[in-house]
């Protein structure tokens, strides 16, 4: 297996760019994965990385040599550990690496059946939690804006725990044109709205609109929703995470469509 031991090695270099800035994953259309669940759920998907990177106690551990099993014709370097390290924000890496090209989604919004729009939401944990919840509800497409943090980000990598590979991630998108050309239902919560979600037939084409964090969702959005929806609080307190709100909503959708 050949090694990595210089930080002058050409493809550490094009890793610790990928690792650091947003700009140069745009523009490679790529991203790096840290860790062996992210790598097994880009692979069930029925996609291939380009290089597999290894610390020294990889080498050793079950899990990955299973994965590597898979790959046999991916190449796969060992890394020193300081080397390593530089590349992954865990503070105990997982010893694992995987260069991988980011999924490329195809379609519009017209061939989505059940969709997730999302207005500048910033916090990397706050979207990786939407793109797994939405994974795991069976949305087919995600919609985001400009303002809204870098899907491909290893933050929001792992906290979608492997949803981006079961998605259409559309990034950049100009929401209101996206809202104007879906063809079902537009949602929006609301603190103003009247209509409970619970009282809302989710049943056809779906799309839920969810704002940023402190500002919610701009007035343009909100007017293009085709209902304006709250969702019940009994308890005292004013509003919700909108990564939970927006779980709340997915999974009632899924609660009255299981029987279609």
């Amino acid at each position: 297996m050949r090694s990595i031991r210089s930080r002058d090695n050409p493809l550490f270099k094009e890793l610790a760019k990928l690792s650091g800035s947003a700009r140069q994953r745009d523009k490679a259309k790529q991203t790096l994965l840290d860790g062996a669940h992210l790598l097994a759920a880009y692979l069930d998907s029925g996609n291939q990385p380009r290089h597999i990177l290894l610390n020294a106690a990889a080498l050793h551990d079950r899990e990955i040599a299973g994965l590597l099993q898979r790959i046999p014709d991916v190449p796969a370097m060992q890394m020193e550990d300081k080397l390593f390290a530089g590349l992954s924000e865990l503070k105990t890496p997982t010893g694992m690496l995987a260069l991988i090209d980011q999924p490329q989604p195809a379609g519009t919004i017209a061939d989505s059946r059940f969709a997730l729009l999302l207005e500048d939401i910033q916090d990397p944990g706050n979207l990786g939690s939407m793109l797994r919840s939405a994974a795991a509800a069976g949305c087919d497409a995600v919609f985001l804006s400009v303002g809204c943090a870098d899907a491909w980000s290893p933050k929001v990598l792992r906290a979608a725990m492997g949803g981006h590979f079961a998605l259409r991630i559309y990034e950049r998108q100009d929401l209101a044109g996206v809202a104007k050309a879906f063809p079902g239902t537009l949602l929006a919560s609301s603190l103003q709205a009247t209509r409970s979600l619970y009282d809302c037939d989710l049943r056809g084409h779906v799309a839920f609109l969810a704002g940023n964090e402190g500002a919610g969702l701009s007035s343009e959005l909100l007017n293009l929703a085709t209902q304006q929806i709250v969702i019940p609080m009994p308890g005292k307190v004013e509003s919700l995470n909108a990564a939970a709100a927006t779980a709340i909503c997915l999974f009632e959708a899924v609660r009255q469509r299981a029987g279609m």
